[in-house]
């Protein structure tokens, strides 16, 4: 009941009527999935690469790693929109995507495997030196069939109404996904595609792990896989993911002229402070970048795109020769 409270709370806000919601909030769930294994690359950096080509100053394995991944969330979200079922072979295309770029190719007892082809690991891991060992490589095709037909039967019983039980199976499926640890790399980003693909296909809002809950969500998982019962890590995450929407209408109820553009009194258009400064910073810079827009103003990518829109709609601004190399004209002077 206090999720689905804050959720349709959530919804009353219209914060996912936000300009292109889907899409920035996308991207801030590859940004902290790649983040929790080891990516510096930012959201900023992200929108940039993912929507502008410009790659930031970081490692190119770690901006692959986030292409990838927006590959391999693209095609999830296909297979949700037709419930297609889920079975090995699906898992294993969704895996090598996530690894295309950044896999490796092993040599084994048991054979040659490549986690950048998403084939299943033919070699026995454990969670760093001394740490727990997972399941043994011969018996992975097993408990993955049978976990194929737990979560596709799972998935045409569950209420859409009953949201809770919606997430508790998005993060059942999580938990189950990684503790097989069905690949040698990638297990982590694969557990948090097929619960975020679940949410997808209910219709629900996604949820996010947060990089600065790595520390947390790790010991959760450890201490349901050290017990073999799930319900501390689905705790963890039930938490977590509320006290991320409350985070964000927190900043949302905030920054309120931020996220609403301009707003009319007495039949003049009044325009928000945070419009206002990115005209000013525009003025001053006409080469300014969306990302130093961002940096100077410390709001997120989809609030200075939803300014930048208002104003070029208002005729304040435009954009000469593009993204790449273009800068911006003032045509007004004045707000």
């Amino acid at each position: 009941m206090k999720l689905e409270k804050i959720i349709e709370k959530y919804k009353n806000l219209g914060i996912q009527q936000q300009l292109d919601y889907d899409k920035f909030y996308l991207y801030s769930i590859i940004t902290h999935s790649t983040a929790i294994e080891g990516s510096t690359v930012t959201e900023i950096e992200n929108q940039l690469l993912f929507d502008e080509g410009i790659s930031a100053n970081k490692p190119m394995a770690e901006q692959l790693m986030n292409l990838d991944l927006k590959k391999a969330y693209e095609q999830s979200f296909v297979y949700a929109k037709n419930h297609t079922d889920i079975t090995i072979e699906l898992l294993c295309s969704l895996a090598s995507l996530v690894m295309k770029n950044t896999g490796s190719t092993y040599k084994t007892i048991a054979g040659e495997f490549s986690s950048a082809k998403g084939e299943l690991r033919l070699l026995n891991v454990s969670s760093g030196r001394g740490g727990k060992s997972y399941l043994a490589w011969q018996k992975i095709h097993d408990r993955l069939t049978r976990f194929c037909l737990w979560i596709n039967e799972e998935r045409k019983k569950i209420n859409p109404s009953d949201i809770s039980k919606i997430y508790a199976l998005s993060f059942e499926a999580h938990y189950r996904i990684v503790s097989i640890h069905p690949w040698a790399d990638g297990n982590g980003r694969m557990s948090r595609l097929i619960m975020n693909m679940i949410q997808y296909e209910a219709g629900v809002i996604p949820s996010i792990v947060k990089k600065e809950k790595r520390a947390e969500y790790i010991s959760s998982l450890s201490k349901s896989q050290d017990e073999e019962n799930s319900s501390a890590f689905i705790n963890f995450m039930m938490n977590h993911y509320y006290d991320n929407l409350l985070e964000q209408i927190n900043e949302y109820k905030a920054s309120i002229e931020a996220e609403g553009g301009q707003k009319t009194k007495g039949g003049q258009k009044k325009w928000s402070e945070t419009a206002k400064k990115i005209h000013e910073l525009i003025k001053e810079n006409p080469n300014i970048t969306r990302k130093e827009l961002c940096e100077r103003l410390s709001i997120n990518p989809s609030a200075i795109q939803k300014h930048i829109d208002k104003l070029k709609k208002e005729n304040v601004i435009s954009r000469v020769d593009g993204a790449k190399g273009g800068y911006w004209n003032v045509l007004k002077g004045e707000l």
